[in-house]
């Protein structure tokens, strides 16, 4: 059980869209941090993601990724793809005016919440801010559910409310370094009306967060989703609410669509 005591919860773009897509299941995840039953090759995946991440920052850093390189051939064929795909993105700022750094830490307090975002990268100049990110899985996610995904919405609405750039100056970048062939990207715009929108939004989701915390004091459960949704097809945590037992198959599948969710955060 959560303290009585009136604490910042710090939320992540992950648990937004956990809250939003099951509220129970936040429950489980986040409040009483039960965990799903390891998947090997989720976590080599995982694994290898982290790595890239890591080279990505080393590099930004300035500070030497050869031996890392040379002994990981897939890290390898990754960072000669996305040098040949975007080598505007590699070139160091020439001007003191541009801003880059690695792995961009923000917050943002909206009532008793700290919003936390990490960039992959952050480029900005006096004129406008991009904000990068590199995914390691095969295919690239539709751009409509990238659209909707919080990590897209909550990280341009974080800058925008910590810097002096207008939402019509800041850009997001999803790049997919292992696509087939070679790596691809999504981009994103912002504007001030899907601002506007995202914090509406957003102050009805923490709302209505506040009032299920305030139930689970009294031991009152977070809602589920409708019986029969499928989401309980593919949840480990289905016998625990009393839906449909998770068979071995689609305890996999769950697990499947558990890396999709969280390969987005990496």
């Amino acid at each position: 059980m959560l303290s009585t005591t009136t604490e910042l919860l710090r939320l992540s773009q992950g648990q937004l869209n956990l809250l939003e897509a099951c509220p129970r299941k936040f429950q489980h995840t986040y409040l009483e941090q039960l965990n799903s039953p390891a998947n090997p090759e989720h976590e080599e995946r995982q694994t290898l993601g982290s790595r890239f991440h890591l080279l990505m920052q080393q590099r930004e850093m300035g500070l030497p990724i050869d031996s890392i390189l040379q002994a990981d051939p897939q890290l390898q064929r990754w960072m000669a793809g996305f040098t040949d795909a975007a080598p505007e993105i590699l070139m160091s700022a020439t001007d003191n005016q541009t801003f880059r750094e690695s792995e961009h830490y923000r917050t943002l307090q909206i009532q008793n919440y700290l919003l936390t975002v990490v960039y992959d990268l952050l480029i900005a100049d006096n004129q406008q801010a991009q904000i990068l990110d590199w995914k390691t899985y095969p295919k690239p996610l539709h751009k409509r559910k990238l659209e909707s995904n919080w990590q897209t919405r909550l990280y341009m609405y974080v800058l925008a409310e910590t810097s002096a750039y207008s939402p019509e100056n800041i850009s997001m970048t999803y790049w997919f370094v292992q696509s087939e062939g070679k790596p691809q990207n999504i981009k994103f715009t912002y504007n001030t009306a899907q601002h506007l929108k995202t914090a509406k939004k957003l102050k009805q989701l923490l709302n209505q967060l506040t009032d299920w915390l305030e139930d689970y004091q009294n031991n009152i459960q977070f809602p589920q989703v409708p019986e029969g949704s499928k989401m309980c097809d593919y949840c480990t945590f289905a016998k625990r609410c009393d839906r449909t037992t998770v068979t071995e198959e689609t305890a996999n599948e769950s697990l499947l669509n558990l890396d999709s969710i969280q390969e987005v955060s990496l």
